[in-house]
């Protein structure tokens, strides 16, 4: 329909038209209106991205420390000329080193669950124990001299450390043979 055909004076032609052009009016501004969207979507994808590869680049940097604090934890546990041990209010070993399960006489991973004072001579158990009944009561450091042994089987006598970790209530041990000290 040409705008010479077209008839002012014609209310429903005049009103048809108007809808034609509103609507083409409306497409237009949609299609404009999805366009800018798209484009803001895009950049919040953008911006998402970037947020999360730095995000990425924080977790590698924190996996490397964690590493690096693994290695440095290895080789002062695992590998220390003394043993260490981690024991419950009972005694039983939660966890100990290499050199602590040298000392028994036993492989490492064996011990876990053992209870320790199974290790320490019959002559050397009441002094033992006075030392674990100490470190629970007072959470004090604490120290003696036993015999290790087991089975009537003399092991070595040991110095030893000791104290209780306040969170979770473990007896930190450390143990040093001292027979070329005797």
């Amino acid at each position: 329909m040409d705008r010479l055909e077209m008839d002012y004076t014609n209310a429903e032609m005049l009103r048809k038209k108007a809808e034609e052009l509103l609507k083409d009016k409306q497409q237009k501004e949609n299609f404009i209106k999805e366009e800018t969207d798209m484009k803001k979507l895009l950049h919040e994808l953008q911006v998402h991205q970037i947020e999360l590869e730095m995000q990425n680049e924080e977790l590698r940097q924190a996996y490397e420390t964690a590493e690096t604090a693994l290695k440095k934890y290895t080789m002062l546990f695992d590998l220390s000329p003394m043993g260490y041990f981690t024991l419950d209010s009972d005694g039983t070993i939660c966890e100990l080193n290499f050199r602590g399960a040298e000392m028994l006489g036993e492989r490492r991973f064996s011990l876990i669950n053992s209870n320790f004072k199974l290790f320490i001579s019959e002559d050397s158990k009441p002094v033992f124990n006075n030392f674990f009944r100490k470190i629970y009561s007072t959470n004090a450091n604490e120290s003696c001299e036993v015999l290790l042994g087991y089975d009537k089987k003399p092991l070595c006598p040991v110095y030893m450390e000791g104290v209780v970790t306040e969170e979770d209530q473990k007896c930190l041990l450390s143990v040093v043979n001292i027979s070329k000290f005797k």
